[in-house]
């Protein structure tokens, strides 16, 4: 199933997405997308809706230097344990809305990465039932203030101003997420090429490691890492992230 937070004409709702292009409807889901949803009976042409960001998280927990050749570029070594932080909920953002880059920061980097959402509330959760915590993927942009990140020493700040966590279209729940492609392209130039089995903590891990440090909430989202190719953005450029399975997020840049 494809689960997707829309704007439509009677307000906001979760739904399900079916079909594709011309043809694809949006079926409007009572309350919240959790468990077995319930349907209301509505439907719209995925054409005549606005795609918000699929879920609103109570957190974002990012792992950094998850692939070992994006480590190397910026000439780190790759962690022994997942190295965590967090974004606001207030960086997260939907489809087609603006990055918004902020005056004075420096150099901002894209980042796509695969974002593993969560489905139940879960504590010290074993990577063996890890896959039960699990609603479904999504596509991520780990939007980073480069400069910032290395001047701060932590990256509370450089990863953590407004919009700087686009996620979408929308949460792909049938999907085995260990071997996906992964790429991301600047106004149509690809620049991230990677697979979702290099990652050097695997995602069943990753839910073990992060769920015996904090309790997990429905919606809380994972972010898996970045492979090699990260770069800057501009405003007036537009970032496209497509990872094989769940779609393509696609947001403008703008300068603020």
């Amino acid at each position: 199933m494809r689960l997707a937070r829309i704007a439509h004409p009677g307000g906001v709702a979760f739904a399900s997405v079916e079909g594709d292009g011309d043809d694809a409807q949006v079926l409007e889901i009572a309350e919240h997308p959790f468990g077995n949803p319930n349907f209301t009976g509505k439907r719209w042409p995925l054409a005549d809706v606005r795609l918000l960001a699929p879920i609103l998280p109570s957190k974002v927990i990012a792992v950094g230097r998850n692939y070992a050749k994006h480590a190397a570029e910026f000439g780190n070594e790759v962690p022994g344990a997942p190295m965590l932080f967090l974004k606001p909920s207030t960086t997260v953002i939907g489809p087609n809305a603006p990055i918004r880059r902020p005056s004075g920061v420096g150099r901002v980097d894209f980042e796509g990465e695969l974002a593993v959402v969560i489905g139940q509330p879960v504590k010290n959760v074993p990577a063996a039932r890890a896959a039960s915590a699990i609603l479904g993927y999504t596509v991520a942009n780990d939007v980073s203030a480069r400069e910032l990140q290395k001047s701060d020493g932590q990256w509370g700040r450089a990863k953590g101003f407004d919009t700087f966590c686009p996620l979408g279209p929308w949460i792909e729940t049938s999907l085995d997420a260990s071997d996906l492609s992964l790429k991301a392209s600047v106004d149509g130039e690809l620049k991230q090429d990677g697979r979702t089995s290099d990652l050097v903590h695997k995602i069943p891990e990753l839910v073990e490691f992060v769920s015996g440090v904090m309790t997990l909430l429905p919606g809380d989202i994972i972010l898996t890492g970045t492979p090699e190719g990260v770069g800057p953005i501009e405003g007036g450029q537009s970032v496209s992230i497509t990872i094989e399975g769940i779609g393509t997020l696609t947001n403008p840049v703008e300068n603020v």
